[in-house]
C-alpha cells in the first residue's frame, strides 16, 4: 500500500504531464479534455480515500476501513482501465503505467484478502 501510494503519486503527474503533452500535439476537443481531467481528479480523490482507509485499517487491524478499501479497489481499478483504454487518446507510456498500477491493485487486492482473513481470526483483548 505504500508502495501504491508513491506510485499513485507519480502516476497523477505523469498523467497531468501527459494530458499537457497531448492537449498541445493532438487535436483534443475541450470538451473532451475537460471530460478526462475531471475524471482523473475525481480518481485522485477516490485513489487518496481508498489508500487512506486501507492504511488506517492495516495498521489498526481493523475490518472495517480495510473493507472500504477493498471496496473503493473496484472503482479504481475500473478508472485504471478507462485511462490504459477508453480516454480519448492512448499513448504507449499510458498503457504501461496503468498496466502497473493494475498489477499493484492485484496484489492489493490479494493482500486485503489475507489482512481481512487473519484480522478475522485475530482475537483483540479491549
Amino acid at each position: 500500500l505504500l508502495l501504491n501510494s508513491w506510485y499513485y503519486a507519480a502516476y497523477f503527474v505523469a498523467e497531468i504531464l501527459l494530458f499537457v503533452y497531448k492537449s498541445l500535439l493532438l487535436p483534443y476537443t475541450p470538451a473532451n479534455l475537460t471530460l478526462d481531467l475531471v475524471m482523473l481528479f475525481l480518481y485522485l480523490g477516490v485513489e487518496v480515500i481508498r489508500i487512506f482507509f486501507g492504511s488506517k485499517g492495516n495498521l489498526s487491524q481493523r475490518k472495517v476501513p480495510l473493507t472500504i478499501s477493498l471496496m473503493l479497489l473496484g472503482p479504481s481499478t475500473i478508472m485504471a482501465i478507462y485511462y490504459m483504454l477508453l480516454q480519448t487518446y492512448v499513448l504507449r507510456l499510458e498503457v504501461t503505467i496503468n498496466a502497473i498500477l493494475l498489477v499493484f491493485y492485484v496484489f492489493e487486492l490479494l493482500l486485503y484478502s489475507v489482512g481481512l482473513i487473519s484480522f478475522s481470526r485475530a482475537i483483540i483483548t479491549d
